[in-house]
């Protein structure tokens, strides 16, 4: 397995997979990286050369991705919370964020039900 940015990345996999698997790299930074480094896409992980990897280790390392990007990102919402807004509101509350109805839906943000008793008469 070659390690990149901390993370040991699969070696059975094509190059611009393998790079999705670090947090902050998507599928278009992947084939960006492999582009400014001179790396196939085609060729699998396992089959890159040590000249190869550290030259894509050289283009990940100009973004901000893994921890730093993930403390950054928890900032960003702890701001939203702070200053009260909408958005900072719907994470205190545990709900989505986006506009999306919450009556049938939205389970995945909301979790488990928890049953209400009704009242009798």
């Amino acid at each position: 397995m070659a390690r990149i940015a901390g993370i040991d990345i699969p070696k059975n996999k094509r190059g611009v997979i393998a790079l999705t698997y670090i947090f902050g790299i998507g599928s278009s930074r992947a084939q960006k990286v492999l582009a400014n480094a001179k790396v196939d896409e085609s060729i699998k992980v396992q089959d890159w050369t040590d000249d190869q990897i550290a030259a894509i280790r050289e283009q990940v390392g100009s973004f901000t991705i893994e921890g730093e990007l993930r403390s950054e990102v928890q900032l960003h919402i702890k701001r939203l919370m702070d200053i009260g807004c909408q958005r900072g509101i719907r994470h205190r509350l545990g709900l989505p964020l986006r506009g999306q109805r919450t009556k049938n839906n939205s389970r995945t943000r909301k979790g488990k039900r928890k049953t209400v008793a009704n009242k009798k008469k």
